[in-house]
């Protein structure tokens, strides 16, 4: 019903929904291609979006109140990342001035190798990921380091950072204290670990073959064109500014020592940043409180005289991430207006009826996923908005809820960090230097996971079923721990499984 004198809500038109999505994209394109560098923000296409958005949504009888309540909405649901993406900028500013980050350079150095350093620097990159549940952290720390590692050591820019990239949303993926990771369990209404169980048997085998793949390309990396006074250059820009005793590494061991006891995402960055700061004063010395607040606040300002080093020192602060902040926001609003006027449920609301195979449905689900990725701006909308879209389709095909938790990660997550003007995508390219343009190609992991979950799912294979049976890669049937669903749901899931078993449409358990 609708009170005298307002206007009755409805839906948009289907070119109505795809306005301001159509808005944005398009003043995105001209701001990355054709504005010759006079602006290169995401931040102004998306204020007009979201004008536009709001227009469409007063069009179909939303006041503008309502565009402002599911803005403000979207707003709230993310601002502990906010006040976490704050306190990244502390850490990563502690853990340069601790000697932390530099030491992590130097020693890297010293130890890794052309032909090792790819495969080698993914793996410890996701064991950081793992241990503090962060893709955020392992790149604004041990990330920032291995950039520079890999210049001294004459690899691509892009190539190291798509590695990085890798190591840590595996890492991520993997760790029980994940945000994303709890978001995708929670809004599919499964089990955590179910919900990480899923996760492994596509994110696993993709770290593999990502791995052979770095493997490869570090084996024919040209050695002749690798200059060791660059490294050694480095090395001693290091040694002359910083005390590299390796107790300045113990700050990495504090991050995993407070993950592995479960504290909170905030508090446990506060803490990691409070040992930095101790282990600046004690090791490196010439700070005091004033100037521990403005290396905090503003970044520190390291002159080593080696070009290299200072590049990869000048980060951090938390002024330094208002920029991505101001972005995320405006991101976040433009997801929450573009929400609230119905587009998403006019583009994506009546695909499901005419999907009938998994693999269709897996298809279908990431398509939305990446879609709310990269239409509106936030990685938590592209796995909080096809949640609810889908979960009653997985019911239908007899699928266990951490089928749709696994498929909303394997594309909604991974795929995030893509876009330039999404919150992940903001951020990886300002820790790292480039575009994600620049360096998706080479984030092998991010690149490959969907596809790999989507073929094997188009062949029938890698699936989970509510009563707990898994197909495998070969097409086996085997029974495992049912996931946990909601009681009712299911119920239904297991009598429509039955029932597609006795059609022959959905495989029976081997013996």
């Amino acid at each position: 019903m609708k009170n005298e004198g307002q206007k009755a809500v409805r839906l948009p038109s289907f070119i109505g929904a795809f306005l301001p999505i159509i808005t944005m994209v398009c003043l995105m394109v001209y701001v990355f291609n054709f504005s010759d560098g006079a602006y290169d923000g995401a931040h102004m296409p998306l204020v007009i979006a979201i004008v536009v958005a709001c227009g469409v949504g007063a069009v179909c009888g939303h006041s503008f109140s309502d565009m402002l309540e599911g803005m403000i909405e979207r707003l709230t649901a993310t601002l502990e990342a906010i006040l976490i993406l704050l306190t990244v900028g502390l850490l990563i500013s502690s853990f340069m001035i601790s000697g932390t980050i530099p030491a992590v350079i130097y020693y890297g150095l010293k130890l890794l190798t052309p032909q090792t350093f790819l495969p080698v620097g993914c793996i410890l990159i996701a064991i950081v990921g793992l241990a503090c549940g962060s893709s955020w952290t392992a790149t604004g720390t041990i990330g920032i380091a291995f950039m520079t590692i890999g210049v001294g050591l004459g690899i691509s820019p892009a190539l190291t950072a798509g590695m990085v990239i890798s190591g840590a949303y595996v890492g991520d993926k993997f760790s029980p204290l994940s945000d994303t990771t709890n978001l995708a369990a929670g809004v599919s209404n499964t089990g955590l670990f179910d919900h990480v169980n899923a996760m492994v048997s596509t994110t696993g085998p993709v770290f593999i073959i990502s791995l052979i793949i770095y493997t490869i390309l570090g084996s024919k990396i040209n050695v002749t064109n690798y200059d060791p006074t660059i490294a050694q250059g480095i090395q001693d820009a290091l040694a002359a500014n910083f005390n590299l005793n390796p107790l300045v590494l113990l700050p990495i061991v504090v991050i995993v020592v407070v993950c592995v006891l479960r504290v909170p995402g905030l508090p446990g960055v506060l803490i990691s940043v409070a040992t930095g700061v101790l282990f600046a004063v004690i090791f490196q010395g010439g700070y005091n409180l004033a100037g521990l607040f403005g290396v905090l606040h503003y970044g520190p300002e390291i002159e080593t005289g080696n070009e290299f080093v200072d590049a990869a020192l000048a980060k951090g602060g938390m002024d330094h991430q208002m920029w991505t902040i101001n972005l995320i926001l405006l991101a976040v609003s433009f997801g929450g207006a573009l929400e609230k006027c119905g587009s998403v449920e006019r583009i994506f609301g009546n695909i499901k009826h005419k999907i009938n195979s998994v693999g269709g449905l897996v298809f279908a689900t990431m398509l939305t996923s990446i879609f709310c990725d990269a239409a509106m701006c936030d990685q938590f909308l592209g796995i909080g908005v096809p949640a609810p879209l889908y979960d009653d389709k997985y019911d239908e095909l007899g699928l266990a809820r951490n089928m749709l938790s696994r498929t909303l990660e394997d594309a909604g997550t991974l795929w995030a960090c893509m876009f330039p003007w999404t919150a992940c995508g903001a951020y990886q390219s300002g820790v790292l230097g480039m575009s994600p343009f620049v360096y998706f190609p080479f984030a092998f992991v991010n690149l490959l996971n969907p596809i790999y979950a989507c073929v094997t799912a188009l062949m029938g294979r890698n699936i989970f079923w509510a009563d707990g049976a898994y197909t495998n890669l070969f097409g086996k049937t085997k029974m495992k721990k049912a996931a946990a669903a909601p009681e009712e749901a299911h119920k239904y899931a297991l009598a429509q499984l039955e029932k597609l078993r006795a059609e022959g449409k959905a495989p029976k358990v081997n013996a």
